[in-house]
């Protein structure tokens, strides 16, 4: 992932959208990493044909703004947004031109405020510094959807959608810890390979693992950032492997870096531990699969979280709740769950990866 990482269950921690909902892993409020390979992204479910929330109804305008898509799961964010728009004959979709720029978007932003769209999702670079135009939006009436990376006022949005990050570490540790312990694997030697170590992310991400590791009995040995990118992943998993000739199990919280990562094990040519992955990419979905190499599973953290937004945004601008809840409002939060991808389940998640 990138330096915005933290992506990723694909199933809401509450009720669905409505009667077609999209099922459904990294970010943070700094920019995007280095640029990545090709992007894909989730196709997006189609809405079940006029019925309950997804029958034509009001015509609304939903603005978007997000980040530039230079990274694997920013570039299936956008997409997403998109897919998910194109779904519903009522959405009239007006994003704006992406950016890494905060400046850039606020002025992007504020173009969609005076064009008076009638609900606004967005994935801010910074949600500190885009806080106050998400507010202005807010107090001329237009409804926002704040997605991952969250504005500190409250009153900046209607709505947040994002993912969990320490529940990506609990799930990765949960998984690390069981298959150790089924092993018979006493004082395992237990590495971390982190994004970037001062991002609240990052930190709720290994106190997660952490909290996870230790219901087994267990501890990281030693762990280390990546910065999110492909290059950093190669070096700070070659250093680890130098400085531990014994290894019995990584934590790697991104998929994107993961490529780097992995190639220094090949390049070692390590194979005496196992590694989990965080984010949820399609490329790491299928080494999964094949079970040729070290990575034996992935958590997610959705990037399918932006096409949900936009479902989100069309209810709350048509005043309408969620169909599977009693209340006759969309909730204030929802959470995603980091769901843990193996073998075993890999096929069923990899139409909703993306690619690094």
């Amino acid at each position: 992932m990138d330096k915005n990482v933290a992506r990723r269950g694909f199933l809401f921690s509450g009720a669905a959208l409505g009667a077609g909902a999209l099922v459904s892993a990294c970010t943070s409020n700094e920019p995007v990493a280095a640029p990545q390979a090709a992007q894909a992204s989730a196709p997006a479910a189609a809405p079940s044909a006029n019925t309950g929330n997804d029958a034509p109804g009001e015509k609304v305008v939903i603005g978007f703004s997000a980040p530039a898509a230079d990274h694997g799961w920013i570039a299936a964010i956008s997409k997403n947004a998109t897919d998910a728009a194109k779904q519903y004959s009522d959405v009239e979709f007006k994003p704006v031109e992406p950016t890494n720029d905060i400046n850039q978007q606020i002025s992007a932003v504020e173009s969609l405020i005076q064009a008076k769209v009638n609900v606004l999702v967005i994935l801010p670079n910074d949600g500190q510094q885009l806080n106050q135009v998400a507010r202005q939006a807010m107090d001329a009436g237009i409804p926002v959807v704040n997605v991952d990376r969250v504005f500190p006022d409250k009153l900046a949005y209607r709505a947040w959608i994002g993912g969990d990050n320490y529940g990506m570490g609990v799930a990765a540790g949960h998984h690390i810890g069981k298959a150790l312990k089924d092993k018979g694997v006493s004082n395992p030697v237990i590495l971390e390979i982190q994004g970037i170590a001062t991002l609240p992310l990052t930190q709720d991400r290994s106190k997660g693992f952490a909290d996870a590791l230790k219901t087994y009995g267990f501890t990281v040995t030693a762990q280390q950032d990546a910065k999110f990118t492909v290059e950093s992943g190669t070096q700070v998993a070659g250093n680890l492997m130098q400085a531990h000739k014994k290894i019995d199990a990584i934590w790697n919280h991104d998929d994107d870096q993961g490529i780097g990562v992995l190639a220094a094990i090949k390049e070692a040519g390590r194979d005496e531990f196992f590694m989990v992955g965080g984010a949820g990419s399609a490329n790491a979905m299928r080494d999964i699969q094949a079970d040729s190499g070290v990575l034996k599973a992935t958590v997610t953290y959705p990037p399918t979280m932006a096409a949900s937004a936009i479902r989100i945004a069309r209810l709350i601008a048509q005043g309408k709740g969620m169909s599977d809840l009693l209340e006759q409002q969309v909730p204030q939060s929802i959470t995603l769950a980091s769901e843990t991808i193996t073998k075993d389940n890999a096929a069923q998640y990899l139409p909703l990866g993306f690619e690094s």
